[in-house]
């Protein structure tokens, strides 16, 4: 239950630490994992004390055991090694201090830990944290490099050495940590982030040299590797030597096999871009002259062709055979109008000769009223009616008379 206090009712300190210890004394016994940072055994003393530290973060506590609890172990642990007690949490209220009070060490066996890496990279893959597809192409020449490893290292000697072997104006931004030990996950986490923020860095290499599984731990810790997964910069991971495989190199961008061959995968080697350079314009030059000549060739089997050597001959054919057309046409016209006038000359012959005039010319006449009609019969006229007479050369009025 929450204290009622006042600035008017305040509770003293004593009263505040036995509420304290209540609390806690109600807490069970747990299994708590941890590394041991710090062992006094205190030679004759009948307690041992120890520090437990959380291998992923900077977190620590005190643990005392009694001294037949520490002697089952004292051979088989030391400063750095991972244990799990058996523990329940103690508060000494004259100091205000918490620590654990341990009933049972176990160190944490090789297997145990293999079996744990294992669970652990099933249940990462199961996330996707190390699919193909994931994975980012390195640039090909990256501006500035950065680098995490051990201060004065053989692994940070290598890449450096061997990158500006290849090229000598590449630039790094270098961070050391702890590659192994208590204090290497937290302070390689912040390293790798430091360095993903970095606006001018375009890669980053993660690297150590070869070591014990339990050397090699930080690097497969859970924390470390989501933080890998979660860069925006392409990571590659060069730890110790081919034949290890700590998560983090399932889950990089690309895995070297030792921090020389990260150098190489990262920088390019200068001598050999020059040479590829050189074979590629080689190439290209070749290409060129080849296009060149076979288009030279194609033109020169153009320009000896009939119609490209006498440009003319084609067209002054033509225009022989257009004359010669033109001629016929002529020709073939004219007969057909000499042909068509024949035949309106013998039609109009014989219209001439078959019209009332043509009659009239051979001594014919025609006899019409006055009103123009034509007399075709004698029954038509009547005695003393006058008609008119038309001829071929004019016309006159007659009197019809009486029958004869």
């Amino acid at each position: 239950m929450a204290l009622v206090t006042s600035p008017e009712a305040p509770v003293p300190v004593g009263e505040i630490s036995r509420l304290i210890g209540g609390w806690i004394d109600r807490l069970g016994a747990v299994w708590v994992e941890g590394q041991i940072i710090q062992l006094s055994p205190r030679p004759g003393a009948g307690m041992a004390f120890l520090t437990l530290r959380d291998p992923s973060q900077d977190v620590s506590i005190s643990v005392t055991c009694f001294r037949d609890v520490f002697d089952r172990v004292k051979d088989v642990v030391s400063e750095g090694a991972r244990v799990v007690v058996h523990a329940k949490p103690v508060w000494y209220g004259r100091a205000g201090t918490l620590s654990l009070r341990a009933a049972d060490i176990r160190p944490v066996g090789i297997g145990e830990l293999l079996a744990r890496l294992e669970r652990l990279r099933k249940s990462l893959a199961a996330e996707g944290l190390f699919a193909e597809d994931r994975k980012r192409p390195l640039p090909f020449l990256p501006q500035r490099v950065g680098l995490v490893t051990g201060r004065a290292s053989d692994a940070e000697r290598d890449v450096l050495h061997t990158a500006r072997e290849r090229w000598p104006a590449v630039r790094f931004e270098v961070r050391h940590t702890a590659v192994q030990g208590v204090r290497a996950v937290p302070q390689l986490i912040e390293a790798v982030r430091e360095l993903d923020a970095h606006p001018e860095v375009d890669v980053i290499i993660v690297t150590r040299g070869g070591g014990s599984m339990e050397d090699l731990l930080p690097f497969s810790d859970e924390q470390l590797v989501r933080t890998a997964a979660g860069c925006r910069t392409p990571l590659v991971s060069a730890i110790g030597h081919e034949a290890d495989a700590p998560l983090l190199d399932l889950v990089a961008d690309l895995r070297s096999r030792t921090p020389t061959h990260a150098a190489k995968d990262v920088v390019p080697d200068v001598g050999e871009e020059h040479e590829r350079v050189r074979e590629l314009r080689a190439r290209a030059f070749r290409v060129i002259n080849a296009f060149l000549d076979r288009e030279e060739r194609g033109l020169a089997d153009v320009v000896s062709r009939p119609a490209m050597a006498d440009p003319h001959a084609m067209t002054d054919e033509r225009a022989e055979e257009i004359r010669f057309l033109l001629e016929r046409a002529r020709r073939t016209l004219g007969h057909r109008l000499d042909r068509a006038e024949d035949e309106l000359r013998h039609t109009r012959a014989r219209v001439v000769a078959l019209s009332p005039a043509a009659t009239l010319q051979r001594g014919y006449a025609v006899l019409q009223r006055e009103d123009g009609g034509v007399i075709r019969t004698p029954e038509e006229t009547s005695e003393g009616e006058k008609l008119r007479a038309r001829v071929a050369d004019g016309e006159f009025g007659v009197t019809v008379g009486p029958d004869a």
